[in-house]
């Protein structure tokens, strides 16, 4: 196992199995929570984030999430709900800079200003840096969430549904953003309900269904009409291209 190679077994809540594995999410890898409305895919990320009060048979590295206390937790897994916006009035820099000094209280020091410059780079937004949140498109937005995840450098990186409120151009740019920080070594969790994009872009999936991990594996394995006509009930067509890329179409119910 990795260093920070993410272990889930079980989710329990109020004292019930919400949630149940295992499920692997390799380090330096983007894994996708697939499955249908209330399978379980916002529960379990806020979970495994320490918002949602839950009793967890989890592990990062080796370590059970269970012995890190609140601040370890936080600084270890970063959690980006669905699109918002309540921070509407900080530029983008200052909204940046909000999410390091979190984790790095004090006076702000050239250090903390060059990881700054060094996330809103990575996602770039340089020239967007002196813009007011309320000013941006959804996308230019959601790029500046993940700069506030990326400048914390999380071991594990969550995102829930970030291309729900987006157009295509949008979804593909978040998207490949996203692609990159797992390539720079992050264990990246992303709930989509877009099969195409999860096709593109996943390296390997949970595939959710009432609380239940149907499925968990390589995307190649995953992906099947065999696994995904059953979890979502439709019936569909799953055809691999000569690049060996999938394109996944419902045909009907």
């Amino acid at each position: 196992m990795h260093d920070d190679d993410l272990l889930v077994h079980s989710v329990e809540l109020d004292g019930r199995l919400a949630i149940e594995g295992p499920m692997a999410a390799p380090a330096g890898a983007v894994t996708v929570l697939l499955g249908p409305n209330g399978a379980g895919k916002s529960t379990l990320l806020r979970a495994l984030a320490g918002i949602e009060p839950a009793r967890l048979a989890a592990s990062l590295g080796g370590s059970e999430l269970a012995t890190l206390s609140s601040a370890e937790r936080r600084e270890a897994l970063y959690y980006l709900p669905q699109l918002g916006g309540s921070q509407a009035a900080l530029s983008v820099h200052e909204a940046v800079l909000l999410s390091y000094k979190t984790l790095h209280p004090g006076r702000v020091r050239r250090q903390d200003l060059a990881h700054v410059e060094a996330a809103l780079d990575s996602m770039g937004l340089m020239a967007l840096a002196g813009r007011r949140l309320a000013s941006l498109s959804g996308g230019q937005y959601q790029r500046v969430a993940i700069a506030q995840a990326v400048v914390r450098r999380p071991r594990v990186l969550m995102l829930d549904e970030p291309t729900s409120a987006l157009d295509l151009h949008q979804q593909l740019r978040v998207l490949e953003w996203v692609r990159a920080e797992a390539d720079r070594g992050r264990s990246v969790l992303l709930a989509l309900h877009d099969l195409n994009l999860a096709a593109r872009f996943a390296d390997h999936c949970w595939l959710l269904k009432e609380g239940r991990c149907q499925a968990a594996g390589p995307a190649t394995a995953c992906l099947t009409a065999d696994h995904l006509e059953p979890l979502f009930n439709v019936r569909l067509s799953v055809d691999r291209g000569p690049d060996a890329s999938l394109r996944i179409q419902a045909l009907g119910l």
